[in-house]
């Protein structure tokens, strides 16, 4: 097992009702901005039983709607400059992955006085904390499972065609609320975008080469097989509590830093999905789902040992040759995304070569040349597992 430092301060209130804790989780002096994204929060009466809470112990309370998929930074701006001219110390984010991403910069980007009319510059650090030492404190109420945005540090924030990761040690939420009875009203099509999402999180952790992270696999094991015990459960049947309940801890617990602790992650299959977003509006997930099996084709030699032990553990593969079996493992995945009806060739979206040069570029242009575990996925490795992908 590699060395690691594992680090979650997020306080998780799960369940249904957890709601009525809101007025103990938030400051009783705070000033309130509630952040959420196209309205939903309000159609689905949310944010009415949101503000009850708050206003129990008289807290002021403001509102920012309209926080987009893909967080724009032209719009976070805008919040950020509320904030700033408010004296607003607390945020709260009720929403998907999304509104939380775009909370953390907000939070972040909003105590960062350096980079005061040059926030984008705060999305030049990847997958390096951004050097802040401060961040103003904010909680969250889950709306929609996939992401882990609720119980990490990370965030995937949009300008123009980039969409790059921002991380920040002062971007931890302080509380998460989860009662998987508020995603109840979620269309299919997100959920089964979320169970697609944190399936893929887990895999980039767990799918690389073995380093003795027995615990590690394990879990990841576990979320897997869950959520293909559950997946089109919930999908179909969106108020069974239990199936929806455990997609709701899985997608926390796939990217909270727990299973990629003290062992290698690759993440080859998130920065080609996040180019093909940003050109073409396809959700995330989809993207991965289209991108992923793919990978494993290009790479399984090198990721060999992690899919033989995938297809025995998680879909009880156990004759054939080994490329028989991770091919049977790979088809079994693309099966289980298409049980979702979620398409896995870019062909489905008719699209091809014409989309790979562009990608292509974005890599290039965002020094995306030596991805994965083995830092092996040049460009030229890139445009073969896009090529797999048509």
């Amino acid at each position: 097992m590699q060395n690691f430092s594992f680090y979650n301060p997020t306080n998780i209130v799960f369940g249904e009702g957890q709601l009525r804790e809101l007025d103990n989780l938030v400051p009783k002096n705070a000033k309130v901005l509630v952040t959420y994204g196209g309205g939903s929060a309000k159609s689905t009466g949310l944010l009415d039983k949101v503000k009850s809470e708050l206003v129990k112990s008289n807290r002021e309370v403001l509102e920012f709607a309209g926080i987009p998929a893909n967080p724009k930074l032209e719009v976070l701006i805008k919040a950020i400059e509320l904030v700033r001219e408010e004296k607003i110390d607390f945020l709260l984010a009720v929403g998907g992955g999304s509104v939380i991403d775009g909370t953390k910069f907000i939070c972040v980007a909003a105590c960062a006085d350096e980079f005061v009319g040059r926030e984008r510059e705060l999305m030049n650090f990847g997958f390096n904390p951004v050097p802040v030492d401060r961040a103003i404190p904010f909680g969250t109420i889950l709306t929609l499972p996939a992401t882990g945005s609720e119980m990490n540090n990370g965030a995937v924030i949009t300008d123009g065609k980039d969409k790059l990761p921002v991380f920040s040690t002062q971007a931890f939420p302080k509380f998460s609320i989860l009662d998987p009875t508020i995603t109840y009203t979620l269309p299919a099509k997100q959920v089964a975008n979320g169970i697609v999402d944190s399936f893929i999180h887990t895999v980039e952790q767990y799918i690389t080469f073995p380093a003795e992270g027995r615990f590690q696999d394990r879990t990841a094991e576990g979320i897997l097989q869950t959520l293909i015990e559950i997946g089109k459960k919930t999908y179909e049947n969106p108020e069974d509590y239990d199936s929806r309940a455990n997609l709701v801890w899985c997608s926390t617990m796939a990217l909270n830093g727990l299973i990629g602790a003290g062992v290698p992650q690759d993440w080859a299959t998130h920065m080609l999905g996040h180019e093909i977003t940003a050109l073409t509006g396809i959700d995330h997930a989809r993207t991965l789902a289209v991108v992923q099996p793919a990978n494993w084709r290009i790479r399984k030699e090198q990721k060999k040992e992690k899919l033989l032990q995938y297809a025995e553990r998680v879909w009880g593969i156990t004759e054939g040759s080994e490329d028989a079996r991770i091919e049977k493992a790979i088809l079994k995945t693309e099966e289980f995304f298409h049980s979702l009806d979620i398409p896995t060739k870019l062909s489905d979206y008719n699209l091809g070569e014409e989309l790979i040069e562009k990608v292509l570029v974005s890599l290039g242009n965002h020094g995306m040349t030596a991805l994965s575990e083995h830092g092996d996925v040049t460009l030229d490795v890139s445009r073969e597992i896009l090529e797999a992908a048509i």
